[in-house]
């Protein structure tokens, strides 16, 4: 096999084993955190702090999964509806995810 050949042989398996990969992508690149659905698993948390003026709560929690998020302290944006009754020290469980950029509970159990 000349050169030129084995060049262009070499090329067009690189392009191929490639090929899966930038299909997904461009299917990264169309898609939103705020597209995906939260997932069926509740996270783990402990309330540090209850802020209703301003609808956040502030969370130690563990790993939260459809985020690709590790164990941290965070805040988090809540409806009134979720925080009601909340307060500094409760365990909770929740399920969290990115809504018009930023990260929300969208759902929360004592």
């Amino acid at each position: 096999m000349n050169v030129r050949a084995f060049a262009l042989s070499a090329a067009l398996a690189a392009a191929a084993s490639l090929a899966p990969w930038a299909a997904v992508a461009a299917n990264d690149a169309t898609s939103t955190a705020d597209e995906r659905p939260p997932s069926g698993n509740f996270t783990l948390g402990e309330i540090k702090k209850v802020d209703a003026s301003q609808g956040k709560l502030t969370i130690k929690h563990g790993p939260i999964e459809n985020l690709g998020m590790p164990a941290m302290t965070m805040v988090f944006r809540a409806d009134a509806s979720v925080m009601a009754g909340l307060q500094a020290g409760d365990q909770v469980k929740f399920k969290a995810d990115k809504v018009d950029g930023a990260i929300r509970i969208l759902e929360l159990q004592k």
